[in-house]
């Protein structure tokens, strides 16, 4: 069964206060985007890897990949205004012979490979998986002025890889843009697909701030 993952990488690092883009950052001496990269190549050493990045950042990322990846290429396209546009470009660079496509965030570097093998497994028989967990904190849901408690069990936080039939996600992604569209997921709902949840990792941040990256380190560390 041929792969694929799209690793999206549009960070601008604002909400880091630094002028390196937070795929770019350093995680205990290695960019943040190679991580999440090995941990693609660690589960599947022939997964094809297709790139979406912003433009200038190009020229940037191909001085990173001569040092952390001398002897691989790998497909980069151009990042779009938003997340759907820049999935979008990656997916024409991803043939219909390829079965299964993950779409992941470029700046969640701890996914495991239980965690994307999990999801690949789901996607094989089902055409889609996403990961997601459990919010460990209690919920209130807030309306005008009044809120009240939710089951926190009946609400899950999404994460990636979020993993599809190629065909579908293609198929999907004719649809015109929405700004409802947070994820991959959501364009597939759209489409008329059932989304398939699996357990994913409470270790599988997302780094957006300076904590998150010192928050990883530890991980690593540990």
């Amino acid at each position: 069964m041929k792969k694929a993952v799209i690793i999206v990488a549009g960070g601008k690092g604002t909400r880091m206060g630094t002028d390196v883009p937070k795929q770019f950052l350093k995680l205990l001496g290695i960019p943040v985007l190679c991580r999440t990269i090995n941990c693609f190549l660690s589960y599947d050493s022939t997964i094809q890897v297709v790139l979406a990045l912003p433009e200038h950042q190009k020229q940037v990322w191909e001085e990173i990949a001569k040092e952390f990846f001398p002897f691989q290429q790998f497909c980069v396209v151009s990042g779009g205004k938003e997340r759907y546009h820049s999935v979008k470009n990656a997916l024409d660079e991803i043939g219909l012979d390829v079965d299964l496509t993950a779409v992941h965030d470029g700046v969640r570097p701890l996914v495991s490979k239980e965690t994307i093998s999990r999801c690949f497994e789901v996607a094989a028989l089902k055409n889609n998986a996403v990961p997601c967990i459990t919010p460990p904190e209690s919920i209130r849901f807030i309306k005008e002025n009044s809120n009240k408690p939710l089951d926190r069990n009946c609400v899950k936080l999404i994460q990636t890889p979020q993993i599809f039939s190629t065909k579908i996600l293609k198929d999907a992604y004719q649809i015109p843009y929405n700004e409802h569209f947070t994820d991959d997921a959501s364009v597939v709902e759209q489409f008329g697909n059932t989304i398939n949840l699996v357990d994913g990792d409470k270790h599988n941040i997302k780094i957006t701030t300076k904590e998150d990256l010192e928050y990883a380190e530890f991980l690593l560390r540990k």
